[in-house]
């Protein structure tokens, strides 16, 4: 993919796990005139400044609720690739505000701010909670993808795509080091509800989402990665016993805002989806924007009512080759 040469790129939510991958990527695969890391964290950032040492990456202070240090970050930028979220689900119950200010307040200022300085390219990370939303989390990142998507009716200089995805393996603060670290204690591993299903997919599959959409989009669409599900009982026990631990397992029951059973396409969006191609589907928008219809004439349908977690589940040893490509076990 030549889009990125000698282009400048900023990562907003850049010193996270998906940041620092699709740094160590484009800095890999690509040869990019600068890569701005947009974020809050001074130590993340140090850190990750000493981790790659490369005089390509410029380093910004900064959080999306900041329109005006967000406007100056952008200038003479051609790509935005927007990760930075308050994304777990507990800690948006408690803080709603919160919520709002980085979630969709974020979200439009980055819009606002690609407008401005006439971006070619805003991608965003969305997550499967905005698919029929049920916690704060989940109904903020929904009103971002609807603002990021209206943004391209806005003009046409800028496009905006949304990607859409369950969890990643490993991330920071996510449940495999979670309950790894659990099981090295020796305690007991809690379960919120042994029937309890969620998407996974490793960072590397993660990153090939965000580059599958800066390739193909026209602007409007949502991209989601045909993604593996499982229940999260056997995740838990598939790592106690590569990690030989006698850990217990404990049911807790489920947390405020906590659904059984994750949705990466809703049945409502199933009227308007499409079959990308062998590992991704595309949700167009409800209003024709960018003559998306036209566009995506040609491609299969979406023949099935919803996209639910629970409709196709991994194995034990599925699961295994799973956490081995992401390097866990």
């Amino acid at each position: 993919m030549q889009v990125f040469d000698n282009k400048k790129i900023l990562i907003t939510g850049g010193t996270g796990s998906w940041g620092n991958e699709i740094t160590k990527q484009l800095l890999e695969k690509y040869n990019p005139q600068e890569i701005i890391i947009y974020s809050r964290n001074e130590f993340m950032q140090v850190q990750m400044e000493r981790r790659f040492a490369n005089n390509k990456l410029k380093f910004v202070i900064g959080d999306v609720v900041d329109s005006l240090t967000l406007d100056t970050a952008m200038k003479g930028v051609d790509y935005v690739f927007h990760l930075a979220a308050l994304k777990h689900v507990p800690v948006c119950e408690n803080n709603p505000w919160q919520s709002i200010n980085t979630n969709i307040i974020g979200t439009q200022n980055i819009v606002r701010a690609a407008i401005n300085n006439k971006i070619k390219l805003v991608v965003d990370c969305s997550s499967d909670k905005a698919c029929a939303p049920v916690n704060m989390y989940g109904l903020c990142k929904a009103i971002g993808e609807k603002l990021i998507i209206h943004a391209n009716r806005e003009v046409s200089e800028t496009k905006f795509v949304c990607t859409r995805a369950g969890n990643v393996i490993g991330t920071q603060g996510s449940i495999v080091p979670f309950f790894i670290d659990l099981i090295k204690k020796g305690e007991d591993i809690p379960i919120t509800d042994f029937q309890m299903t969620r998407y996974y997919i490793t960072l590397d599959e993660a990153i090939a989402l965000l580059l599958k959409a800066t390739e193909h989009c026209f602007g409007g669409e949502i991209f989601i990665p045909k993604m593996p599900a499982c229940r999260i009982v056997d995740l838990a026990e598939v790592l106690i016993e590569e990690l030989n631990g006698k850990n217990k397992l404990k049911e807790v029951g489920i947390r405020p805002g906590e659904k059984l059973h994750e949705c990466l396409i809703s049945q409502h969006e199933s009227k308007h989806t499409v079959v990308f191609d062998d590992n991704y589907y595309v949700i167009l928008p409800e209003q024709d924007i960018n003559n998306l219809k036209i566009k995506y004439q040609g491609f299969k349908k979406f023949e099935k009512d919803s996209y639910m977690s629970n409709d196709e589940l991994m194995n034990k040893k599925e699961i295994k080759r799973k956490l081995i490509e992401g390097g866990f076990i």
